[in-house]
């Protein structure tokens, strides 16, 4: 175990390091664009029958082709991957904040309104805030899709810790696979650990009940 680590150490040390970024990164830049668009898409339901079909279809193109397309479109660039994990990661976010805000009863609305809210303050005073557990659980499910999606980085020579999964791979290492695969299940775990106490923090407390539930 200690003439492992003293092989592929600090090449592991800066696979992390390098992973948790991408993720940090590709995760930020997705949930604001999940976050506007699922607000701009809340204010036109009707668009919704065609957006979220059409997101749903590019969704399931695999993430491997879809790095492939822009790496042969923007070259072999780190603003490739973040790229194409910003896209991914933005998907589960926006869909949530669309159905997370639309779930808030009309009740609320009307009282907002009654209070003499614009439109403005009731989405920010009132349905965000309502519709924050859905949205954070978007979220997590980005981050943690994210953290795997993120191994494919190393397909085009950018880093991570699919380095070891496909140097492992190729060299029919088991080792050297478990030493990519072990690190970004924990970094996935981590990530969901501390999302979730996010969501306990920013959740109404009238709601933590139900949420914990």
């Amino acid at each position: 175990m200690r003439s492992l680590f003293n092989l592929y150490g600090a090449m592991l040390a800066k696979g992390i390091i390098t992973h948790t970024l991408y993720v940090l990164v590709a995760v930020g830049i997705g949930f604001a664009l999940g976050l506007v668009l699922g607000v701009l898409l809340s204010r036109v339901p009707k668009w919704s029958g065609v957006i979220l079909p059409v997101l749903s279809i590019f969704q399931t193109i695999p993430g491997l082709v879809f790095i492939g397309v822009l790496f042969i479109l923007w070259g072999n660039t780190y603003y490739t991957v973040i790229a194409a994990l910003s896209v991914y990661a933005m998907f589960p976010v926006l869909k949530n904040t669309y159905t997370g805000i639309l779930g808030v009863e009309r009740q609320y609305v009307e009282a907002a309104k009654g209070c003499g809210m614009a439109p403005l303050q009731s989405l920010l005073k009132v349905e965000l805030p309502l519709a924050m557990p859905t949205i954070i659980a978007g979220l997590r499910m980005a981050t943690i899709y994210t953290v795997s999606w993120t191994v494919l980085a190393a397909m085009i020579g950018r880093g991570g810790l699919g380095i070891f999964v496909y140097q492992g791979v190729d060299s029919n290492n088991n080792t050297l696979i478990l030493l990519g695969a072990i690190p970004a299940a924990a970094l996935a775990i981590l990530f969901g650990a501390v999302i979730d106490l996010l969501q306990k923090k920013v959740t109404p407390r009238g709601l933590q009940k139900g949420v914990s539930g």
